[in-house]
């Protein structure tokens, strides 16, 4: 059988789609559909066979100018991969049905999605609920509802296709940067917790994109290194992989850590919620997940002083990653 699984916003949501691409790579050949941002993921992880990457303008943010030529265009794309069966993992403010529809047109036979509207012939099986589960489990629902099954011995986990660490250790990772501004801690908070951690006797490894270098080398400041645009993601995943604990908000680098098996402390501001979207696996979680910005999706911070994140303390985060240190799964 052979198997397309959609998920078409960011690494982090490419990642939590892992187990769903697992369990369908046990019954066959898998194809990952995903965004422009999900692309180094997906390459990342166990049991997909094929990457095709298409920019969603109903998913992608900013969404840029809508183009009928290219929605059209994938259809035939979508008709050439020949698949049996299509998995649309989506978030729970995402409709699977645009996707769904450039589906059928494409003739795939059967197509499964969660969809609280109402989905006519667009979809062959319709999850109606929306449990508050952790991202990943909801999208191995979909999966499961499809007739597929993670094989004997996999656990569910978050995994990925790391390389082995290369950097020596010990040490900790920060990473202050994330998409949403909402989610990040001040880059002050960030430089401070680094004093803290280099003072409390732990190395620290400042991580970051290409866009970030100068976040990164202000955060590192003299107590931190900086290794902010020197890593490929599947060498940040080795990086990750080889630390003792990674401080991280609600963002990619949160879920890759988990994936190599490290323990995060994280840095979870409220805007979506944290038993979806929290960490996959084992962490501590610090933010006032009672703030008034909670539930709001918000990408820039609704409240003055952004208090769900920065009334977190560094000696807070300091604490943490000696709880983490030493826990790994």
């Amino acid at each position: 059988m052979k198997t397309l699984v959609a998920r078409l916003d960011n690494d982090g949501d490419v990642l939590l789609a892992g187990p769903a691409i697992r369990a369908a790579s046990a019954a066959g050949d898998v194809v990952v559909l995903c965004g422009p941002n999900g692309e180094r993921a997906a390459s990342l992880l166990p049991g997909v066979d094929r990457v095709v990457r298409w920019h969603c303008p109903w998913i992608a943010h900013p969404a840029g100018e809508f183009s009928p030529a290219e929605v059209e265009s994938l259809v035939p794309v979508l008709a050439g991969l020949e698949v049996e069966v299509a998995l649309v993992l989506t978030s729970f403010h995402q409709s699977p049905l645009p996707l769904a529809l450039l589906l059928k047109l494409a003739g795939v036979p059967k197509v499964v999605a969660r969809s609280t509207d109402y989905a006519g012939a667009l979809l062959d099986v319709r999850l109606r609920d929306d449990p508050d589960v952790p991202e990943a489990e909801r999208a191995l629902s979909v999966a499961r509802a499809a007739g597929f099954e993670l094989p004997p011995g996999d656990d569910g986990r978050l995994r990925v296709d790391a390389p082995e660490p290369h950097l020596p250790g010990p040490y900790v990772v920060l990473h202050p940067g994330a998409t949403a501004p909402a989610r990040t801690w001040s880059p002050d908070r960030c430089a401070r917790a680094v004093t803290a951690l280099a003072e409390a006797g732990h190395r620290v490894l400042v991580t970051g994109g290409p866009g970030e270098t100068a976040l990164t080398a202000r955060v590192a400041g003299e107590h931190g290194v900086d290794l902010g645009g020197r890593t490929t993601f599947a060498e940040l995943a080795g990086v990750l992989r080889g630390a003792d604990a990674v401080v991280v908000g609600n963002t990619g680098p949160a879920h890759l850590a988990v994936a190599v098996g490290t323990p995060v402390v994280s840095l979870f501001a409220p805007v979506v919620p944290a038993v979806r979207w929290a960490p996959h696996g084992t962490h501590v979680l610090l933010g006032d997940q009672h703030a008034p910005c909670r539930d709001t999706r918000a990408r820039e911070c609704p409240v003055p002083g952004h208090p769900c994140l920065d009334d977190v303390t560094p000696a807070a985060v300091v604490a943490a990653v000696a709880e983490l240190t030493g826990v790994r799964a």
